[in-house]
């Protein structure tokens, strides 16, 4: 059984470096102008394995194994650089309650700032 799992492991692992990169997912680095676009990605990956055998005097003996793995992949962004320049730019724009959170830090420092003044 040991030999199967390494074996699929090998051949995903394989997969994975051909295949899950940016540039197969949103493409190559580009110029736009005088900008150079890095295409930025967000992977994640996970493997489960399990086997297990076991009998009796009436059923004889059995066993069985079984595995899965599952890949996400996301476009993120684009690292941008104009000469000694470089930010940002996400691939999407945050609304609704995402963007209350990403504001949360401003708000809760301007709060206390205010707190501080107040209390004075």
């Amino acid at each position: 059984m040991k030999e199967k799992v390494d074996e699929v492991l090998s051949k995903v692992t394989d997969f994975l470096k051909t295949e899950a990169k940016t540039e197969t997912v949103i493409g190559k680095e580009f110029k736009l102008g005088e900008f150079t676009c890095v295409p930025v990605i967000r992977m994640g990956l996970g493997f489960g394995y399990g086997g297990g055998e076991g009998g009796d005097t009436k059923q004889g003996h059995g066993e069985g194994s079984g595995a899965g793995a599952g890949i996400g992949i996301e476009p993120l962004g684009f690292l941008v650089t104009r000469g000694s320049e470089i930010s940002f730019v996400p691939a999407k724009n945050s609304k609704g309650l995402a963007a209350a959170f990403e504001k949360m830090p401003d708000v809760l420092e301007k709060f206390l700032e205010k707190r501080e003044v107040g209390v004075n």
